[in-house]
């Protein structure tokens, strides 16, 4: 029994220091965003798909392009604009001339058929254009026509945004907001993160990025993750953060029905606990615990709470009525 014990620790031990050396990789391009970064990798090896809202030059997009080395996974980028169609997106069906003069159509495959998507400023374009995104992230398959064509694991869409107020922009849809694992903010750095920034950023030499990982340790890292205890008192907790933010259910607060309009969908429970088990083995544990739940939970929920228009009105954001929550159902706890 010991010596089983002892193997599990091990495995534990070497996944924690497969996520932290990840993390230290990222960190030689990447200065500061340390959350940024954590929650990026939560979001691959939970596989599900992120959202990072920020005003340009904050290097969200050189994060992935980051990540696709040191992971050594294919990586695409895809500009949305104001014309951009859906079939620049996902690909199209194309004529083609054999040898013998024959015709026949072929699928060309866009983009999004790659391991790591970024989607920049995914906000810039139609909502018909943003939504060819859905059936990807969701089914991680692309149709065209009467065939379907799988996407290659593990599959990671990282849409970019700038505030929703900024000029150009288009609200993204409901339905396609709840796809992404976590929307996380992107902040504006610190004098001595952007002086770090400044060095590094204007040396001759760039940095040498090498690979950490692979797709094959990526899954099993994935399975492994799985493994991790969800005790039922934790579970509970999850549970009853999601109904704190439904209006007119049994543990919505006073506040949540003054001023939210939808709260989250179950789709929010199932990323709390995905979201916390990879917290929780990068913290070097197998259990998951109440803190990893509070901790993922303002990434996993601020983009699943539509507030009303008393809300708005009295001043309310969805980052201040998310602390409120927390702390109601932790002290009820």
């Amino acid at each position: 029994m010991a010596d089983i014990l002892s193997a599990y620790s091990a495995e534990v031990d070497r996944a924690t220091a497969e996520l932290a050396r990840v993390k230290e990789e990222i960190a030689k391009v990447i200065v500061g965003q340390t959350d940024v970064i954590e929650g990026v990798l939560i979001c691959l090896v939970a596989g599900g798909h992120v959202l990072l809202e920020g005003v340009p030059g904050l290097g969200k997009t050189t994060l992935l392009r980051t990540l696709s080395h040191v992971l050594d996974l294919r990586y695409s980028r895809i500009q949305f604009t104001p014309d951009l169609m859906p079939g620049d997106i996902v690909g199209s069906m194309i004529m083609e001339n054999d040898e013998h003069g024959h015709k026949s159509l072929r699928f060309q495959p866009g983009p999004i058929f790659a391991n790591l998507v970024l989607a920049d400023e995914i906000n810039r374009a139609t909502p018909k254009t943003q939504s060819a995104l859905l059936e990807a992230m969701q089914e991680r398959t692309v149709t065209s026509g009467t065939s379907s064509y799988s996407l290659e694991a593990p599959f990671l869409v990282m849409a970019t945004q700038n505030p929703i107020e900024m000029e150009g922009t288009y609200p993204l849809p409901e339905a396609q907001l709840d796809r992404f694992l976590m929307k996380i903010l992107v902040t504006y750095p610190s004098r001595e993160d952007l002086n770090r920034i400044v060095e590094v950023t204007t040396k001759r030499d760039e940095v040498e990025l090498r690979p950490v990982m692979n797709r094959e340790q990526i899954a099993a890292l994935k399975a492994f993750c799985r493994q991790v205890i969800v005790a039922p008192h934790v579970q509970n907790y999850a549970i009853e953060l999601i109904m704190a933010t439904q209006p007119g259910t049994r543990g919505a607060s006073e506040l949540t029905n003054r001023y939210i309009r939808y709260g989250s969908s179950p789709r929010g429970a199932q990323a709390l606990i995905e979201c916390g088990r990879v917290l929780a083995l990068m913290r070097g544990r197998m259990h998951l615990s109440i803190d990893d739940v509070a901790a993922v939970a303002p990434s996993v929920l601020r983009h699943r709470i539509i507030l009303n228009f008393d809300a708005h009105a009295d001043g309310e954001t969805t980052e201040s009525l998310l602390e409120k929550i927390l702390k109601g159902v932790a002290s009820s706890s």
